[in-house]
């Protein structure tokens, strides 16, 4: 026979792990969008030269985004957002990848797109390929970019939607966020990705 004590003592164990489930569902600052984010998946070139995919960045949390390196405002703005997020994550940055896909290949070559990611983070990386290559990743993750008109000096406006996304240590689609997004939301969702 089971002691009234037992069971209110077995019941409160099992509201508290109850709960302890519902806190590993997590809290997320920024939208989460795992049942329609597809996977992390890709074929480009890294700054450094080197043919990469996905798989290259496994184990580590991803921050993918797309912008160019003459990009005038929001591109400089969101890098340094997620510079900042990764450099107060503190020892666990190490664990974290920005990904930048330049949508302006003509520009962004290899050298350019290299120095452009490390002024902002070592644990950045400029990623470019065949126009055909970063349609492909853009039609996956529904974005969008349109070149506007040459000057006189052949400069160029590139008109690019400005969502990051953030996928989980196994490639996992999880977040979206926008170069509005506050830095310490993003460190506070990016946290609980490492830690999973």
């Amino acid at each position: 026979m089971i002691s009234r004590r037992a069971l209110l003592v077995a019941g409160s164990l099992s509201a508290a792990y109850a709960l302890a489930g519902c806190g590993k569902k997590q809290h997320w600052d920024l939208d989460n969008v795992g049942s329609v984010l597809p996977n992390l998946q890709f074929h480009l070139t890294s700054d450094t030269g080197q043919k990469v995919t996905a798989e290259t960045y496994r184990g580590k949390v991803a921050i993918l985004y797309f912008g160019y390196t003459h990009c005038p405002d929001v591109c400089p703005l969101t890098m340094s957002h997620l510079a900042q997020a990764v450099t107060e994550l503190g020892p666990q940055g190490k664990d974290v990848q920005i990904l930048f896909v330049s949508v302006d290949p003509a520009r962004d070559t290899l050298p350019i797109l290299h120095a452009y990611t490390q002024a902002f983070s070592p644990q950045a990386v400029g990623l470019t390929g065949t126009m055909d290559q970063i349609q492909d990743v853009a039609k996956r993750y529904h974005v969008a970019f349109n070149y506007g008109k040459k000057d006189q000096y052949g400069n160029y406006v590139v008109d690019h939607s400005a969502a990051i996304y953030i996928f989980s240590k196994d490639g996992r689609g999880t977040l979206i966020g926008s170069d509005q997004s506050p830095v310490k939301s993003i460190v506070h969702d990016v946290r609980q990705l490492l830690a999973d």
